[in-house]
């Protein structure tokens, strides 16, 4: 006799979001949804998720809540305002946090979220992008009770190729931050290489096959390099916004903790620079035009 798999809900249909449900539904895991743009549900539904009309409800059939979220205030409204998960919340339920925000608010939000409701919380971002989402290699970071870690494994492993549990709650989030100064650092030292090559003479093409394999290779040079040196910037797979909030992160939790980041914070510069020159909604392959001379 096949095992009940537990009922889940998902708040947060985007570029994330989508893959990551459609995994999850193709493993047989009854679905709710909600996106504030209900139009974003229709692919899922027609797959046989059922699609509501608030956060709340989605507590009155889940087991477990997933979110998926642009930022800490997104996560802050469906969570705790009008219409948000708390008014249905109960014990027993667990919530699934994929979305990257700072680790203080998720701690605190965690609290919060228990003492009025008794549901637990577990932070649980997510690094591999939209390849991964899809394909279900996501590394999954994650912070919270031992036991909540375990109990959402079996469900978790459908999305990626890794989980660690890297201690309590707001742990995931700051092993995200870590992920995100190497992974935004990486992609602008990554557009200036693209740029000198490309300034030098040198076919730009090249450099993620002549790399690879070497200390340089990396996985952003891979997809990065190419995707630069073509200006291959559509489909967006991923935000410079995303990027700069992130290393905006960084560099407030290290202020909290009596830290420096010095790399970071001028990768947080660069990276405003660039968005404020149109470029917050774009994928980071557009870093490239802050090193292209008929761009500046």
């Amino acid at each position: 006799m096949a095992p009940v798999l537990p009922s889940l809900g998902f708040a947060g249909i985007g570029l994330m979001g989508l893959p990551m449900t459609r995994r999850l539904l193709a493993a047989g895991y009854p679905l709710s949804v909600w996106n504030r743009s209900l139009d974003k549900c229709a692919p899922l539904q027609e797959a046989g998720a059922e699609i509501v009309s608030t956060p709340a409800r989605l507590c009155e059939r889940a087991d477990v809540l997933m979110l998926c979220l642009a930022d800490t205030a997104a996560v802050r409204q469906v969570v705790f305002g009008a219409g948000g998960i708390v008014e249905r919340a109960r014990p027993g339920q667990l919530l699934v946090d994929f979305s990257s925000l700072e680790p203080a608010a998720t701690r605190e939000m965690a609290a919060e979220l228990e003492a009025r409701s008794g549901m637990r919380w577990v932070d649980a971002p997510v690094s591999g992008g939209t390849p991964g989402a899809e394909a279900g290699t996501l590394a999954i970071m994650a912070g919270g009770r031992a036991e909540d870690v375990e109990r959402v494994r079996p469900l978790l492993m459908h999305l990626g190729q890794r989980l660690t549990h890297m201690g309590a709650v707001g742990a995931g989030q700051v092993t995200k931050v870590c992920n995100q100064m190497l992974v935004a650092c990486n992609a602008l030292v990554i557009a200036e290489v693209v740029g000198l090559a490309e300034r030098s003479g040198v076919d730009a093409a090249l450099l993620a096959q002549a790399l690879s394999g070497g200390f340089a290779d990396s996985k952003p040079l891979q997809i990065l390099a190419p995707q630069m040196a073509e200006s291959r910037f559509e489909p967006v797979k991923w935000h410079v916004r995303t990027l700069l909030k992130d290393l905006d992160t960084a560099v407030k939790l290290a202020r909290e903790q009596g830290g420096a980041t010095p790399m970071s914070g001028l990768a947080a510069q660069l990276m405003r620079l660039h968005g404020s020159q149109g470029w917050l909604e774009r994928d980071p392959a557009t870093l490239v035009q802050l090193y292209r001379e008929e761009q500046q």
